[in-house]
């Protein structure tokens, strides 16, 4: 199976920034880039223009980034642009920062609580989470879902704790549906007997 892009560029990106002792400010500087380009969503339509020349978008690159990121994350960018990658160039910086923060031992984890959470609360979440994973380290985001009724929802990358009461209503009625399920079987099959 070939690499996606953003892994191909991310993991040479993320290479040069090991090898180089500059994973800190090569993390700092795709998160500047991103943000560039969050910022500034009609750029990436000008990059993904058919009718812009590749040396014009090259270019257009070189000037604006130049001025504000080394010339080793410049470089990359204008390489994307040169193979029409130019669409990935997003995704390969947040692949190449998850890769930092791996590397760091840093998780990122999302909480979603039916109320805010304390200073206090939010404290003692983190530190449940240091204590229970290889983490030395969390960014934490909080979010509010009404809807969790109580409980929270924890998500690290593609594991997921969910405690909320609206979950295990959700299960209750899974398991009353099996059983009624269940029982109307096998009450239907002593009826045919």
């Amino acid at each position: 199976m070939a690499k996606l892009i953003e892994a191909t560029y991310g993991d040479a990106l993320f290479e040069l920034a090991v090898e180089e002792s500059r994973v800190d400010s090569l993390y700092d500087e795709a998160g500047a880039v991103i943000e560039a380009f969050n910022d500034n969503p009609e750029f990436g339509r000008l990059l993904n223009h058919p009718e812009v020349e590749k040396g014009e978008k090259e270019g257009l690159i070189n000037n604006i980034f130049s001025q504000f990121v080394s010339g080793d994350m410049t470089g990359l960018l204008i390489t994307m642009v040169s193979k029409d990658r130019q669409k990935k160039i997003v995704d390969t910086l947040e692949y190449f920062r998850k890769r930092v923060l791996e590397y760091k031992k840093i998780g990122i984890a999302y909480v979603s609580t039916a109320k805010p959470l304390t200073d206090e609360q939010k404290k003692a979440v983190a530190g449940k989470l240091l204590e229970t994973t290889g983490y030395v380290d969390f960014q934490m985001h909080y979010s509010v879902d009404e809807s969790l009724i109580g409980g929270m929802v924890i998500r690290i990358g593609d594991r997921v704790v969910d405690s909320s009461i609206k979950h295990k209503i959700d299960e209750l009625s899974r398991s009353l549906m099996t059983v009624s399920y269940t029982h109307l079987r096998a009450h239907e099959t002593l009826a045919n007997l």
